[in-house]
C-alpha cells in the first residue's frame, strides 16, 4: 500500500506558499495604494515591492481593481455568514443590525490571516474617497443587496419576487451602511470603533425616520402621526421589525 503522506504534505506546502505570495501581494497593493493613490499606483510597482513576477500577479488577480477589493470581498461574506447565522425567528431588520455589529466586533478574527484591521479601515476609506474605486463600490454593494435580500426571505419563508418586503428592508438598511461609511470615511477617526458607532447609531434611527410625522404632532393638531420616538425614551419605535437596542 502506497504511502500518500508525503503527497499530502507536499500539496498543503504548495498551497501555503500560494496563500502567503497572495496575500503578500494584497498588502503590497493595499499599502501602495493608501500611500500613492490607487490611479497613481501600477502593477510593476506591487509586483517589484513583493520581488515576484507580473505573470505571479495575473496568477492571482485579474487587476488593480480585484485587488482593491479582495479584503472587502471578506468582509461582505462575514457579514453574510453572521446574518445567517441569527436566530431563527429574529425580525429582519433587528437581524441585519445585530449581524453587522457581531461583524464588526469579529472582524480582527475574520481578517487577521490576510491582512492587518488597521490596514484594511485605511482601505476602505481609500475606496470611500476614490470616484473609480466608489463607482465600482456602489456597482457591487447592488449585487451585495440582492444577496442579502434572498438571504433575508430565505429567512422568514418568503418569495423574493412575490414579496417586495426584503428588498425594502435590505435597501433600507443598506441606506444606512452607505450613509455611514460616507461620513465616517470623510472623519478623523478611522478605527473599528468609530465606524461600528455610528452605525449602531444610525441604524436606530430607521424607525424614528420612517415614522408618519417627525414633529410629534397629534392627530387633533392636524398631523395625524404618532409621537416621534425620541421623544418618549430615547429608543426606536416598538415595531417587531425595527432594530432594538440590545446589540448583538
Amino acid at each position: 500500500m502506497t504511502d500518500e503522506r508525503p503527497a499530502r504534505a507536499a500539496a498543503g506546502l504548495r498551497e501555503r506558499k500560494k496563500r502567503r505570495t497572495r496575500d503578500a501581494l494584497l498588502r503590497a497593493a493595499l499599502l501602495l495604494f493608501i500611500s500613492q493613490g490607487y490611479e497613481h499606483t501600477t502593477v510593476d510597482e506591487i509586483t517589484e515591492t513583493v520581488e515576484v513576477s507580473q505573470r505571479t500577479f495575473f496568477r492571482y488577480f485579474a487587476n488593480k481593481e480585484e485587488v482593491a477589493f479582495a479584503v472587502q470581498d471578506l468582509v461582505e461574506s462575514h457579514f453574510v455568514a453572521a446574518l445567517a447565522a441569527r436566530p431563527t425567528g429574529e425580525p429582519p431588520l433587528r437581524a441585519m443590525r445585530g449581524a453587522v455589529l457581531a461583524a464588526w466586533d469579529t472582524l480582527d478574527e475574520a481578517l487577521s490571516e490576510v491582512v492587518p484591521v488597521d490596514l484594511y479601515m485605511q482601505a476602505y476609506r481609500l475606496i470611500e474617497s476614490t470616484p473609480a474605486l466608489l463607482a465600482v463600490h456602489l456597482r457591487r454593494s447592488t449585487e451585495l443587496e440582492e444577496r442579502i435580500a434572498r438571504l433575508v426571505a430565505e429567512r422568514e419563508g418568503l418569495d423574493l419576487d412575490a414579496d417586495p418586503r426584503p428588498r425594502i428592508a435590505v435597501a433600507a438598511f443598506c441606506g444606512v451602511m452607505r450613509v455611514t461609511g460616507r461620513l465616517w470615511g470623510q472623519g478623523e477617526d478611522v478605527s473599528v470603533t468609530a465606524i461600528r458607532r455610528m452605525t449602531e447609531a444610525y441604524l436606530d434611527q430607521i424607525g424614528p425616520a420612517l415614522a408618519e410625522d417627525w414633529r410629534g404632532r397629534s392627530s387633533g393638531a392636524g398631523g395625524g402621526g404618532p409621537e416621534h420616538p425620541s421623544a418618549r425614551s430615547g429608543h426606536p419605535a416598538d415595531d417587531p421589525n425595527s432594530p432594538s437596542r440590545d446589540g448583538a
